[in-house]
């Protein structure tokens, strides 16, 4: 089974110079916890997750009203392209130790991302404890990366 049969296509996405608020709005109106950031050419230059927002920005007193998504997104986006195999996939978020991977189509712009929720649907027992644990362990909080 390929990423792109078990991806969501086409997700919301926001670019560096996106408000902080408009950022959380969208999460909040789409149910998800990390938008892609991308650039004019629909490329990933970043991702931003509701953890981000309050680590990054509310936990150091900042205010949101007053910043971008560049001021708490993490610049390591860690990409599959959508012709990956689910294991391959999976192999890339725990070397990345990854909850979700932006998708790429052939030209290198975003068409999607895949979680692990996404996999552990596809996945049999033993590779989805492996996959939990491989990415759980030792993860640096968002305040550790930019």
């Amino acid at each position: 089974m390929k990423v792109q049969e078990v991806m969501t296509s086409n997700p919301v996405t926001c670019m560096p110079d996106t408000g902080i608020e408009q950022a959380a709005r969208w999460m909040v109106e789409c149910d998800c916890g990390a938008l892609p950031v991308v650039d004019e050419s629909n490329r990933p230059v970043g991702i931003i997750t509701d953890r981000d927002i309050t680590c990054r920005i509310v936990a150091k007193g900042k205010d949101p009203y007053m910043l971008d998504v560049r001021d708490a997104m993490s610049t390591n986006v860690a990409t599959v392209y959508g012709d990956a195999s689910l294991e391959e996939c999976m192999e890339l978020m725990e070397e990345n130790q990854v909850r979700r991977m932006v998708v790429l189509d052939d030209d290198e712009a975003l068409c999607g991302m895949v979680t692990q929720a996404d996999l552990v649907k596809h996945l049999h027992a033993e590779e989805t404890a492996e996959l939990m644990r491989e990415v759980s362990i030792g993860t640096p909080a968002p305040s550790q990366i930019h």
